[in-house]
């Protein structure tokens, strides 16, 4: 064979191991928190996620998520608390509109089709490495990632320093990615 045979079929090899583009459904998909306050737990949710996530199960080190929710969707079915966590000590949608999460490792995980996630997420102005624990589950096409993780909303300058609302927080995530 020669170099030119040898170079085409290492870029074909290449391009078909790179991975698979999708971008998440926001319709279909779900960011959804549970916190404490005063003892009782509220829920909310998040809409408008949007961005660009990079797949392959089979070599997840090429894999990249990128993507962000819309900050000013918060929802937690009373509309007092919603305006009031847009507002500046706690979301503060004006100044920072997006919630983002921009991974910089993926790794197989214990069980098959288990993966951890290593990233970035920026809430406000501060920005924090995290690990997210998630499913792959593949729908034909597309993908479904579902996944669980804790932050402390104070590492994020989110609520003050309210005593009555719990620190951590947990986030539940079922993202469908559609193949582009």
């Amino acid at each position: 064979m020669n170099k030119f045979t040898l170079f085409v079929l290492a870029l074909i090899f290449a391009i078909a191991s790179s991975g698979q583009n999708f971008s998440p459904v926001d319709g279909s998909s779900s960011v959804k928190f549970k916190i404490k306050n005063l003892g009782i737990s509220v829920s909310g949710d998040f809409k408008g996620i949007s961005g660009k996530i990079n797949f392959d199960p089979n070599n997840p080190d090429a894999s990249k998520f990128d993507v962000s929710v819309d900050a000013a969707t918060v929802n937690t079915g009373i509309d007092m608390r919603d305006d009031h966590l847009k507002g500046e000590e706690y979301f503060d949608v004006k100044n920072y509109p997006k919630i983002s999460f921009v991974s910089t490792k993926i790794t197989q995980g214990p069980k098959s089709g288990n993966f951890i996630a290593v990233g970035n997420l920026t809430i406000k102005k501060v920005t924090k490495e995290i690990s997210i624990p998630f499913k792959a589950s593949s729908q034909g096409t597309d993908y479904v990632f579902e996944g669980e993780f804790k932050i402390n909303r104070r590492d994020f300058e989110v609520g003050g320093g309210s005593l009555t609302m719990s620190d951590n927080l947990t986030v539940n995530l079922s993202v469908l990615a559609r193949k582009e």
